[in-house]
């Protein structure tokens, strides 16, 4: 599967908006963001936007979403027909699901920096739901599901210096957290409310909707 390797920041400066692809570097004075908040290229500072049309506009607020969460088109549009069959608000239905992916919710419960290291340390199998292996990132959580990191992985330097700042990190609300024995436990799914993206869903909706 294809896959962004490319600085990540530019991604950021492509959207026009903080991504916070980079955990906590995002929040400090180190973020590139700040200081070059146009658009990357040879003349990113200096030229002058032309009028976005409407499906730019919703196109570029879909790129955005794919970009925070890390996923490929063919995936993305798949959440978004499983959305479309559920009950309720398409977006988001949308985004909840996208919540659920144990890549977000390693990252959410404190457990990774950003979502693509939670996504690697998923993928080389440092995490259990229930006392399960589960080394796929898109695997979707559910209401009762335990994640915790595998024991013989509590020793991981990478896992020890993440382990060491839990205790100063607050996962939202949907989220039961242990610090001593590193997991957390999904009480229930995210609101809207709860969900701290820059993200226009109603504009993905339209976008797919054409």
């Amino acid at each position: 599967m294809a896959k962004y390797t490319g600085p990540v920041c530019r991604l950021c400066r492509r959207e026009g908006a903080k991504l916070y692809l980079k955990g906590d570097r995002c929040y400090s004075d180190k973020c590139s963001f700040t200081d070059r908040g146009f658009a990357p290229g040879q003349h990113g500072a200096t030229q002058t936007r032309k009028k976005v049309s409407e499906y730019g506009i919703q196109l570029r607020e879909k790129q955005k979403t794919r970009r925070v969460y890390g996923i490929l088109e063919r995936q993305f549009r798949s959440y978004f027909d499983k959305a479309e069959r559920q009950k309720g608000i398409t977006g988001e239905n949308l985004l909840i699901l996208l919540e659920r992916r144990l890549d977000n919710v390693v990252y959410r419960l404190g457990l990774a920096e950003s979502r693509n290291q939670a996504r690697q340390l998923v993928r080389h199998g440092h995490f259990t739901v229930n006392g399960h292996r589960v080394n796929i990132p898109s695997y979707l959580v559910k209401v009762g599901d335990v994640v915790a990191v595998k024991e013989g992985s509590k020793e991981s330097p990478l896992v020890k210096s993440v382990a060491e700042a839990l205790s100063r990190k607050t996962a939202p609300a949907w989220l039961e957290v242990s610090a001593d024995d590193l997991n957390g436990k999904i009480v229930r799914y995210p609101t809207r409310e709860e969900i701290d993206i820059p993200i226009q869903e109603h504009l993905i909706v339209e976008l797919y909707s054409r």
